[in-house]
């Protein structure tokens, strides 16, 4: 089935390339705008589309996660890039990692040669620039032109807050003989490595994060971080000991030569299929780089460590959807803009590939002349929408979490409760996609 209808959309990353490929088996032509072959953002390295930038795990895929539920679901949907992932997925324990390079890869061949699908390697600059049903997935690095212009056509709902890269380190330069392989509570096929601190190394690393000199972001009036992808040295800046409790938490990791948990741990995490190359879990950072290289190789097992790509700091921009946005994602002084990923309000790769998927289906029911019929509330997919569109005051970015579904009644234990808020998740789900269409 084939539509008159031309939809476009701006921005090739995780949302867009989901929606845009929804929208084509829907049957519409889609025009998908992407400026990285001629302008460069500072934290992506490629061209390709769905390029991840900051990490590259997609987040837990336990069936008794609020993340996992949230991929169950987008199987159910038939999410394009879930499907991509598996196929190109990495050892990480209980998490959907990738090989960066392979998934963009991928998705790049399918959308660019898809029959219903132009890539337009175009700046768009002017959300007037294009005309309608128009989708902006542009993301948290949107390109300051286009930037401004969304700016003009929301007034002063645009907000942003600063976000940052941990660093990436060649696998020959670990020092095995010090770090270990494991996962957490021995769960898992052994996917990370451990470099084990005792309390004399944790605090003089520690020390040493305090006094390194840090990138100063410029031209902005606040810093503010995502609470859940902080930069480490803003956990030392509150309470060095609160490393322990976040990224360098020794939770479940015995450490086979001792037989005990250390003091704190730094877990690296496989970067790609040939496990030449280690991410550093939650280590993003404002460092400078030479400072990176030093403090870094504090760490036991990273004393000759080779970082194949330091971290960095970068700017997120996001709108505040409560206010300027429908229910369906579109805005409120335009019904057939919509946006759609990061931009929204959503944090985290997979919730913004969500949020692609649900605005594809939200526009083709609205082109289709059919009342919006959301995910029911109960569903990870109902949740995390109602989070960025329940009128509030005050709104920031938020990822899947158990706080964001349906209260249950006490139960008197955590774990029953969260079993019973899946539960209920996943049935409304199966509701959902059994109802009939639509009149």
């Amino acid at each position: 089935m084939g539509f008159d209808e031309t939809i476009y959309i701006v921005g090739a990353g995780l949302a867009g390339s989901e929606c845009a490929y929804q929208l084509a088996q829907f049957g519409y032509r889609v025009k998908l705008f992407e400026m990285r072959d001629k302008v460069q953002t500072p934290a992506h390295r490629s061209d390709r589309l769905a390029e991840l930038v900051c990490s590259n795990s997609l987040g837990s895929m336990t069936d008794y996660s609020a993340s996992g539920q949230l991929k169950w679901e987008a199987q159910q949907l038939g999410s394009l890039l879930l499907d991509v992932a598996h196929r190109n997925r990495v050892p990480a324990g209980m998490a959907l990692s990738v090989d960066r390079e392979l998934f963009s890869g991928e998705v790049t061949q399918i959308i660019q040669s898809h029959p219903n699908i132009e890539v337009v390697r175009e700046l768009v600059e002017d959300l007037d620039q294009l005309p309608r049903p128009t989708i902006i997935a542009t993301g948290p690095l949107t390109e300051s032109r286009l930037q401004h212009s969304i700016e003009n056509h929301f007034g002063s709902e645009f907000c942003y807050f600063f976000d940052a890269i941990a660093p990436i380190i060649d696998r020959d330069s670990i020092n095995m003989e010090i770090v270990w392989q494991g996962d957490r509570w021995d769960r898992g096929t052994k996917d990370y490595l451990n470099c084990p601190m005792n309390e004399e190394e944790f605090f003089r690393f520690t020390d040493e994060v305090a006094r390194a000199e840090k990138v100063t972001p410029r031209d902005f009036e606040k810093t503010s971080f995502f609470e859940g992808c902080m930069p480490i040295e803003t956990f030392v800046e509150r309470d060095p000991v609160s490393l322990r409790f976040g990224p360098c938490s020794p939770k479940g990791l015995v450490n086979p030569r001792t037989k005990r948990w250390p003091f704190a741990v730094v877990q690296l995490r496989q970067e790609n299929r040939e496990a030449t190359a280690y991410n550093m879990v939650g280590f993003q950072t404002r460092m400078t780089y030479g400072e990176q290289v030093r403090v870094f190789r504090m760490i036991p097992g990273l004393e000759e460590a080779e970082f194949l790509k330091l971290g960095s700091i970068h700017r997120n921009l996001y709108i505040h959807s409560p206010k300027v946005l429908s229910q369906d994602l579109s805005s409120k002084k335009d019904p057939l803009l919509f946006f759609a990923g990061q931009i929204t309000g959503v944090e985290g790769y997979f919730e913004s590939t969500s949020i692609g998927l649900l605005v594809a289906r939200f526009l083709r029911d609205k082109l289709q002349g059919h009342p919006l019929v959301p995910p029911p509330r109960a569903s990870a997919f109902g949740s995390l929408l109602s989070a960025i569109t329940e009128e509030r005051d005050y709104f920031q970015p938020t990822n899947i979490n158990f706080g964001l579904l349906p209260f249950v009644p006490e139960c008197g234990n955590k774990r029953i409760k969260r079993e019973r808020q899946l539960h209920f998740a996943k049935e409304s789900l199966k509701d959902y996609l059994g109802a009939p269409p639509a009149p």
